[in-house]
């Protein structure tokens, strides 16, 4: 990228006075900036208090100063990003806007192009920067808990460290569980064999391993014990050495089964524990092990709390806007275990 011109709009001299700066991009990365039919140049100007008008390959940003300021720095970092050879998006320049225009002083460059885990093509990335502060948290402590809402990557991107850890033979297993609770359901009486019973609740673990490993490979490596993927009950009386260990839907564990689990933790090994605690579904009002940890365990060295929010949903851009709007309708009700809320909503109807 050439140096850029600025120039005040008005010969005030004040240094609130409008200003124009031009940006000439590199013709070779003109349409990865732009996007097909200018999409990521349209995403801009609507994020963007500056306007921005494009013309070849010379980019004019008009406005405020600090307008500008923060214009040029996303146009800045969205090149390094298309410099990378990463495609961009729509969604990659939103995510890039909302970075600078928070508090973290990080390079959304940097974020974006942070590599994870390959596989044939695909590679998955943090997209935000708490996804990143979470991801790093994962290489710094041996402890970490992941807590946000649906669709902000907190198991996807622990498992996607899990099979870099496995592939880079940091660990020797992997180790996926998750609790076999909803809606106050028992195993015992749910239909089918024990695999039949528990599949539904680790299907999405499943899944996830299916999109960062070969299929066929993967069958070998859980007849092995190289990929373990049981309910939690499976994990009392273990200890667990040489293993990324992840509990997924951790709100759903009680206190009890939490400490179960974490006291599994065995040498040269990491727990990742992922859960969102306004989905609780533990029956009868229980408290969520996962909130109980979070506090008893807090000041204990290598044990680190990643909070992620609705500005970390990487889903369709209305999955964070359904999220805040449910915080905001339910208030202090949503600190309230849903099952409770079932029991008081049944009680009301009779």
């Amino acid at each position: 990228m050439t140096p850029r011109e600025t120039n005040a709009a008005s010969s005030s001299g004040r240094s609130d006075s409008p200003v124009r700066s031009n940006i000439n991009v590199p013709p070779d990365l003109v349409m990865g900036l732009l996007g097909s039919a200018d999409e990521n140049l349209r995403a801009l100007e609507n994020l963007l208090t500056a306007d921005v008008h494009a013309r070849g390959n010379a980019l004019t940003l008009s406005g405020e100063p600090a307008d500008v300021a923060i214009a040029e720095r996303a146009i800045t970092e969205l090149l390094a990003v298309v410099s990378s050879g990463q495609a961009l998006t729509p969604e990659t320049v939103r995510h890039t806007v909302s970075m600078l225009t928070g508090s973290g002083g990080e390079s959304p460059a940097d974020v974006l192009t942070l590599d994870i885990l390959s596989r044939r093509g695909k590679t998955i990335r943090p997209k935000t920067l708490n996804q990143k502060r979470y991801v790093d948290a994962i290489d710094n402590h041996t402890i970490v808990f992941g807590i946000g809402p649906a669709g902000t990557g907190k198991t996807y991107l622990a498992m996607a460290k899990a099979v870099s850890a496995l592939q880079t033979k940091q660990v020797s297993r992997i180790i996926l569980t998750r609790p076999a609770v909803e809606a106050g359901e028992s195993l015992g009486f749910l239909p089918g064999t024990l695999s039949e019973k528990i599949d539904p609740y680790l299907r999405p673990l499943y899944d996830a391993l299916h999109d960062m490993m070969d299929s066929e490979l993967i069958p070998k490596l859980m007849s092995t014990g190289v990929i373990e993927v049981a309910p939690l009950a499976y994990m009392r009386g273990r200890s667990l050495n040489s293993a990324f260990i992840i509990l997924d839907e951790a709100q759903n564990t009680t206190a009890e089964q939490m400490k179960m689990f974490l006291t599994r933790l065995g040498f040269g090994s990491k727990i990742v524990v992922t859960g969102d605690t306004t989905q609780i579904d533990l029956p009868g009002g229980a408290r969520s092990g996962l909130r109980s940890a979070v506090d008893i365990l807090d000041g204990i060295d290598d044990i680190h709390v990643s909070e992620l929010t609705s500005a970390d949903v990487v889903r369709h851009r209305l999955v964070a806007e359904i999220v805040d709007a449910y915080a905001k309708s339910e208030g202090a009700a949503s600190t309230l275990n849903r099952a409770q809320r079932r029991a008081d909503t049944g009680r009301s109807r009779r």
